[in-house]
Order: structure tokens, then C-alpha cells, then sequence
């Protein structure tokens, strides 16, 4: 019996072409000289490419921001405790959180799922729980779930995405919180990237010199511990990963599957990203990079990928705070190329003096 991860899989396309030439051709007939409007004129004919619609439009964005503590994170390699994920998803679902202000900014809304915290938060309607476990195990010295976590995180954010979907939202944008959480993404950036840990490993949250010192030698003696397999995104995802990172790479998959956008945020997106391409490699080009981050392995995973981000804001946020900004990039894109007038429906003449 195939899984729905296998399933998901297989349903990931190629980027429609004959949308893309329309969308080419299109631009090329505006008020404009050809080109001028830079990336927003490629951006707009990737996202003809990722939809299948020649003039698309973005009405109705979202971003999913997922969950779940991590055992590494009682090694010292965070600046803040554990708890802080979360007091921050409550923080998240009464509306006060940084990517909630600006979600609002770009009308977006905010999904906010559990996949993976230490404890169990009050019930709210706003709040998927899909709990894979009480946060990961401490990958120092035993894997961070079983491989079947793993699909099952995936799983989750595949679902969460597809019901995103089913309700209208035509682009998406990732999130996530998760005490610790770039130490498990230094991890998987070092591994598909073949970079030295030391390389792709920043301060996260804040780490002073020793707690950096700190995070870069557990990295590096867990993976010569487990030795995860670069050609086996769920064996990385399993040995060193986060539920939350899972759950990412899922809504990246289910959203290719469905033919629509996602913008990825920040590092532990970009690990995600990863992951994600690693199962399914054509993924990637449903993908569009939101921003590059201060964490200095963000740069890997995008030379890796081959994605160029549209923003660089010095963020260290996460939450999806660099999707939603990049959100409102991708729909003034697709505006350009659906409302700006052409030379024929203007009556300028685009001939040369």
C-alpha cells in the first residue's frame, strides 16, 4: 500500500510551459521596455508556471506556521528555554505575535498547528494539534524520532496544506517556532550541502561565543554518530530533524502537488527545503525563497537549491515573517502582469523612433 507522502510525491508536476510563454509573451507586449520591471517580470511567469494560469492572481494568501520543541535544546545551544515555544504559540493565537502583525499587513491568514510541543496547550479553535510526540529526542545520543515520525510529520504538513487549499488560499507561506531549532537545521544544511558544520552553523536566537562553540561541536559529533544518508531525506529527517522541520517540508510538497506558490521564510524553512527536495526534487521550483537571513547557513541552502531570495532585511525572526513580506512581493508581481496595460490597449506605440 502506498503512502499518502508517496502519493504526494507523484503528484508533483512540471512547471506548466505553455502558461509560462503566455505569460512571456505578455510581458513582453506591457507598457514598458522589456525587462524593466527585473525579477517581478520572472517571479510573475514562475508563478504562470507553478498555477497553470497564464494571468494569476493571489487573493488569498496564507501562512502556516508549525510547532514543536526539540531535546537538543537542553544541550545549551539555545539562548532561551524550552518553554518559550509554547508561551509563543499562545502568543501566536491571541494575535500579538510579529507574524501576526504582519499577516494583517499583507490580509493573510495565520494557520497555527502543534506539531510537536513539550506540553499540551489550552484548547483553542484556532490551533491545529497534531502532536507527533512531546517534542524530539536529544539527537546527541539517539535519533530525534523514528523514521516513522518522520513520515508522519511530513504527512501532517502535507494535510495541513491541502485543507489550506481546499478552502481557497492560492499561495502559501511557511513558518515555524521552536526552541532549537537551527541547531537540527545546521544539521541537515551540513548534510545535503556537504558544508563543514562550522560553515552552516550561526547563533540562532543568540548564543554568546561559547554556546556558538557549543552548538557546532554537538552538531558534529551527531553526525558522525548517525551518519545520516544525504540521498534519504527521511533518514536525515529522522536522525537530526524536528517535527516541525518535517511538518514544513510536508506543506511544501502538498502545496507542489496542488500547483500552488510557497514562499519560503527563514533557515529552518530553508532546511525544510531540503528535506522536501530531497524527496521530491521538482518541488523545488514551486518553491520561491523569501529573504536571506543573518543565520549563515541560509546561503548554502540557497546556493544547494539554486533559489534566489527577493529580500534581504537582516531577519532572524522566523514565525513566517519573511514569507509574508514575500507574499506581497509575489502578488504585486502577478498584478503587474494581469492589470498593466499593453501597448496595443494603451495606444502607445511600442516601435522605436
Amino acid at each position: 500500500m502506498t503512502t499518502h507522502l508517496e502519493n504526494t510525491i507523484r503528484s508533483v508536476q512540471p512547471l506548466d510551459e505553455p502558461a509560462m510563454q503566455a505569460a512571456r509573451s505578455r510581458q513582453n507586449e506591457l507598457t514598458k521596455p522589456p525587462g524593466s520591471l527585473g525579477r517581478l517580470e520572472a517571479l510573475s511567469i514562475q508563478i504562470a508556471g507553478i498555477t497553470g494560469q497564464p494571468r494569476p492572481t493571489l487573493r488569498r494568501p496564507a501562512i502556516v506556521t508549525l510547532a514543536a520543541d526539540h531535546g537538543i535544546a537542553r544541550k545549551g545551544v539555545s539562548a532561551f528555554p524550552i518553554e518559550v515555544t509554547a508561551q509563543m504559540v499562545l502568543n501566536f493565537l491571541r494575535g500579538g505575535a510579529g507574524i501576526n502583525v504582519l499577516a494583517r499587513h499583507i490580509g493573510a491568514e495565520v494557520i497555527v498547528a502543534d506539531l510537536g510541543v513539550a506540553v499540551d496547550l489550552p484548547p483553542n479553535d484556532d490551533l491545529i494539534v497534531n502532536k507527533i510526540g512531546y517534542g524530539t529526542r536529544d539527537f546527541s545520543v539517539e535519533p530525534a524520532m523514528t523514521r516513522e515520525q518522520a513520515r508522519q510529520s511530513i504527512e501532517a504538513g502535507i494535510r495541513i496544506a491541502q485543507a489550506a487549499i481546499a478552502r481557497g488560499c492560492d499561495i502559501l507561506g511557511t513558518g515555524e517556532m521552536g526552541i532549537g531549532n537551527t541547531t537540527p537545521s545546521s544539521a541537515i544544511t551540513a548534510i545535503f550541502t556537504g558544508r563543514p558544520v562550522r560553515e552552516v552553523t550561526g547563533r540562532g536566537s543568540g548564543v554568546d561565543d561559547a554556546g556558538l562553540s557549543r552548538k557546532v561541536a554537538v552538531i558534529e559529533a551527531a553526525l558522525a554518530l548517525h551518519q545520516p544518508n544525504p540521498a534519504d531525506g527521511l533518514d536525515v529527517l529522522s536522525k537530526v530533524g524536528g517535527f516541525e522541520i518535517g511538518g514544513l517540508a510536508g506543506v511544501m510538497l502538498g502545496a507542489a502537488a496542488a500547483r500552488t506558490p510557497v514562499v519560503v521564510d527563514g533557515f529552518i524553512s530553508g532546511a525544510a527545503a531540503l528535506i522536501a527536495a530531497s524527496l521530491a526534487p521538482a518541488a523545488r521550483d514551486y518553491m520561491i525563497a523569501a529573504h536571506r537571513s543573518v543565520e549563515i547557513g541560509h546561503r548554502a541552502i540557497f546556493d544547494y537549491l539554486r533559489l534566489q531570495p527577493l529580500l534581504d532585511l537582516d531577519l532572524r525572526l522566523g514565525e513566517g515573517t519573511g514569507a509574508a513580506l514575500g507574499i506581497s512581493i509575489c502578488q504585486a508581481a502577478c498584478k503587474v502582469l494581469d492589470e498593466m496595460a499593453t501597448f496595443a490597449e494603451a495606444g502607445v506605440s511600442n516601435k522605436e523612433a
